[in-house]
Order: C-alpha cells, then sequence, then structure tokens
C-alpha cells in the first residue's frame, strides 16, 4: 500500500521552487550543482510546511520537463533527498515526501515556540506579548466572584453568556454601529469565529478572495477547510487596498468569502481608510459576497494623533453583507482565547444552531473575566499597557534592523505587532531557516502568501524589545550572511543554539 496522502503536481511544485529567488552569487561564491540546489528546495519546501509530509512528488520526467531541466538532475536530487531522509520511494507507488526521525514536523502555521525553548532561540515567529499584568489577575479573580451562579447550571452557552454578548453589542453601540445582543456570538478565539464562519458560508471547493500578503494561520484553516483562496494583491508598502483591483476579482471569481483585516493589516500593519472601506463594501456588495473583516488589531494603534476610521461594518447599515470578527488574544493576551463575531441575526442563529457539531460553547470562566474588564474599565487600561509595550519594542527592533540590516526595506506602521520586511534580495525561506541554526526563529513570506508568493520577504512582530531586540537584529545579520554564503541549509548539521 503506498505511503502517501496527498500528490504534488509538477508544475505546482515547479512553481513553488521557482519562488525561491537568490541573490546572484558574486565573485568567490560556491555555486551548488543544479541536482544539489533542486534537493535543498524540496527540502527547503518540506521543512516549512509548504509541501505537506507524505505528499506524493511527481515522476522524474514529469517535474523535468517543467523546470526545464534534465531527468538525470531530478533523479541525483531525488536521491539525495532519499539518503537524507526527506524522500521514501517505492516501487510502483513513487515518491513521496518525509522527515528524518527525530526531527519535529514542519509547523503549518505560527505556532509558538515551547516554553522550554525559549531560553535558547529568540522567537520572532509568534506575534504575541506577555499578559499585562496585575490586569490578567485581576480580571480571573473578578470572574471567580461572579462564577457561583454560573456554576448551578449545564454551563453550555453556544452563543455565549447574555451578559457577555450584551456588553461587546454596547461597546459597537458605543462606537456608532447600533448593535442588539442577538448580533453577537463568543466564539473560543478570532479562529474559532472564522472557522465557524467558513464552515458556514466557504464550503469545500468554493472560492475565497484574501488579501496577498495576509495572515498565515488564517490561510491554512481555510486551505484545511478545501478552500479555493484566490489572492487580491495589496499595495507596495503601507498603501493598503487597491479597491478597484479588489472589485474586478470579486466581479470575475465571485468568490463566496472575501476575508480583510483593514485595521493594522497582518502583516504589512496597513491601515484602510473610510473611503476604502466604503468602497470595498459596496464591491462586495455588488457581487453578492460575504465580506468578512477580522478587526483583532483595532485597538492596537501605537503613534498619537491616529484617527480610527469607522469599522468596516458602518458602511454596511442593512447587515446583509459585512460580518466582522473580534477578539481579546491580539489587544489583551493571547491565553485569553475569546473572540467574537458581530452579524446579521440570522447570521448568528445559523452560527450558533451549527456549533452543535464542533465545540458547543466558549469557556464559562474566561467569558467572565473578560466581561469584568469591560465592565470595570480595566480593558482601557490594560490596552494602553500594551500599546505602550508595544511601541517601545516596535521603535526598538527597528534601530536594531536598521543597524545591523541596512539592505532590508521596510515602512514603519502606526499600529499592530508586526513589520513587514523586504529582505535585502535575500530568500525568506532560507533565512528562516538559517535563523534557526542561529539562534533566531522569523516565518519566511511565503507562509503568508498563496503559491510560493513572497520569497524575499520576512515578517518581524514587536514582540521583543531593549537588548533582546538587538541581539535578534544581531542573529538575523548572521543568518544572512550565512544564506549570502550558500550554507543556509543541506549540511545535515544540527542547528545552533545560543542562551538569550
Amino acid at each position: 500500500m503506498a505511503q502517501w496522502t496527498s500528490a504534488m503536481g509538477a508544475a505546482q511544485l515547479a512553481r513553488l521552487l521557482n519562488s525561491q529567488q537568490e541573490r546572484p552569487a558574486g565573485p568567490g561564491t560556491r555555486r551548488l550543482p543544479a541536482y544539489r540546489a533542486l534537493a535543498d528546495g524540496i527540502r527547503l519546501l518540506v521543512l516549512e510546511g509548504r509541501v505537506p509530509v507524505a505528499a506524493r512528488l511527481p515522476a522524474e520526467r514529469e517535474l523535468a520537463l517543467a523546470l526545464s531541466v534534465s531527468r538525470t538532475t531530478v533523479a541525483a536530487a531525488y536521491e539525495a533527498l532519499r539518503a537524507e531522509g526527506f524522500l521514501e520511494s517505492r516501487r510502483g507507488a513513487g515518491s513521496w515526501t518525509a522527515v528524518p526521525a527525530g526531527n519535529p514536523l514542519p509547523a503549518r502555521g505560527l505556532e509558538p515556540l515551547p516554553p522550554e525553548a525559549l531560553g535558547s532561540v529568540i522567537d520572532l515567529g509568534c506575534a504575541a506579548l506577555p499578559a499585562p499584568e496585575p490586569w490578567l489577575t485581576r480580571a480571573v479573580q473578578g470572574a471567580l466572584e461572579e462564577l457561583p451562579p454560573y456554576a448551578h447550571t449545564h454551563g453550555d452557552y453556544p452563543a455565549g453568556l447574555p451578559v457577555l454578548r450584551s456588553m461587546i453589542a454596547e461597546r459597537y453601540t458605543a462606537r456608532g454601529i447600533p448593535t442588539m445582543p442577538e448580533q453577537i456570538m463568543v466564539t473560543t478565539g478570532a479562529m474559532g469565529a472564522i472557522d465557524a464562519i467558513c464552515h458556514l458560508f466557504g464550503g469545500r471547493g468554493e472560492r475565497i478572495a484574501v488579501e496577498s500578503p495576509s495572515y498565515a494561520n488564517i490561510l491554512q484553516l481555510m486551505r484545511e477547510a478545501g478552500a479555493r483562496l484566490v489572492p487580491v494583491a495589496m499595495a507596495e508598502g503601507l498603501g493598503g487596498w487597491d479597491v478597484d483591483r479588489w472589485r474586478q476579482v470579486l466581479r470575475e471569481a465571485a468568490p463566496r468569502i472575501a476575508y480583510v483585516v483593514a485595521d493594522f493589516h497582518n502583516p504589512t500593519g496597513a491601515l484602510a481608510d473610510d473611503d476604502q472601506r466604503r468602497r470595498l463594501v459596496d464591491a462586495a456588495r455588488s457581487a453578492g459576497t460575504v465580506l468578512v473583516a477580522d478587526e483583532t488589531m483595532s485597538e492596537l494603534w501605537l503613534d498619537d494623533g491616529v484617527e480610527m476610521p469607522r469599522p468596516v461594518c458602518g458602511f454596511d447599515p442593512a447587515g446583509s453583507t459585512v460580518i466582522t470578527v473580534g477578539s481579546a488574544s491580539k489587544a489583551f493576551w493571547a491565553g485569553m482565547r475569546i473572540g467574537w463575531v458581530r452579524a446579521a441575526p440570522d447570521v448568528i442563529r445559523s452560527l450558533v444552531a451549527a456549533r452543535a457539531y464542533a465545540d458547543l460553547g466558549t469557556p464559562v470562566l474566561e467569558q467572565l473575566a473578560v466581561n469584568w474588564l469591560f465592565s470595570t474599565g480595566g480593558w482601557a487600561q490594560a490596552v494602553d499597557l500594551r500599546r505602550a509595550q508595544a511601541r517601545e519594542n516596535r521603535d526598538a527592533l527597528v534601530t536594531a534592523v536598521r543597524r545591523e540590516l541596512p539592505t532590508w526595506e521596510f515602512e514603519v506602521p502606526q499600529g499592530g505587532l508586526t513589520l513587514w520586511v523586504r529582505a535585502g534580495g535575500l530568500s525568506g525561506s532560507r533565512l528562516a531557516e538559517a535563523g534557526e541554526r542561529v539562534g533566531v526563529r522569523v516565518p519566511s513570506g511565503p507562509r503568508f502568501g498563496v503559491d510560493g508568493a513572497f520569497e524575499g520577504y520576512v515578517r518581524l512582530p514587536f514582540t521583543v524589545g531593549g537588548a533582546v531586540a538587538d541581539e535578534a537584529a544581531v542573529r538575523l545579520a548572521a543568518a544572512a550572511r550565512l544564506v549570502e554564503a550558500g550554507v543556509s541549509g543541506g549540511s545535515g548539521e544540527s542547528p545552533r543554539t545560543f542562551v538569550a
């Protein structure tokens, strides 16, 4: 029986390999043999999770034609991968990807490092900060005081606790968006909210329009739900959304859903203005597309004088086009897995009904903790603390990267938690791999795109500051030197570790 569980076509694999653009070799630089470069490229795709483990690779002749290389080159590359443990083969069944014994399976998203690894590796993979104490402790204590009446019930609230639904509705109303509790469903984080929306509106094979780049974990969630992603390019830097392009894609591709992060976009940090939001909602309405607006970053403005635009749902007074997703995880703490959906009451009823076959509901204690924060003013003070911490980290990281890596290009966003960096002509994938060797974890650009886009980028979150930001930049510069020297991988050496 074959050991592969999926198949990778020759054209698709060729596109992914061709996206791995590298800086031209300079004088004296060692040039890899063609078979070795091909083997390294496939291995890198497997390590990043962009080619799944146990994926059947195309036959040697097919891949050779797609890449315009000799069949001998492909055969030698496959043989090298088999010797290193990244490929297994069986006569009559073909060849499929693997990982060597003792190696961790590649992450498909941006999972945080386990706590025991934080002493040796600087983690720039996960855009999350420690809890803003003392507000987490106070919120949990307040929740415990409110818990006894709920402990006498079954504890299942598929739509969320009524008191929290009412509080979230009041907060939207205070922002100028009249909202009833019946328009709110509390979820297990924003990921839980978007997962529920995708299953309701975007069944297997449905098209979903997404920004390009976009948030890696959401893209992976949609892929695993069987969606067909339709990328819509963002403007360079902080330019944001090309609404004419969006209108064309929505009209021609007719996606069932479109997903946008209009508030300090992840990863670019762009902020959509009122006109972009209005026109985007109009375009979605005209195309019959459900527009999912992720506003998990909406409270994370970092600079004085930032004027926040009206929420995207404010341009949809009938409530028939926009579904809004919010969360406590970015503005407060990632460990507070409370999110919510704001939509028309009939959509909320459908989402709640479908939840009976998913997670049934969100933990009561955490809902009470968030409600305590909202009702006591603790939320505003905690988010002020979070903004100050993110602002300080952002400024330290910007200074350090500009000093250590002056050829890297980026614009500094006024909010959010991430820098989107063009890495001086280097491959983001190879930088990510080299970073593991020198003790810094950084996600490469292709994680945020579709079909190998953004190979020349990395994302840097504002999760470290001070001396740690300085050291992170030093290690990134060391990783860049490894990539430039052509030794970012393929040697079989173990990753080098450092004590932070």
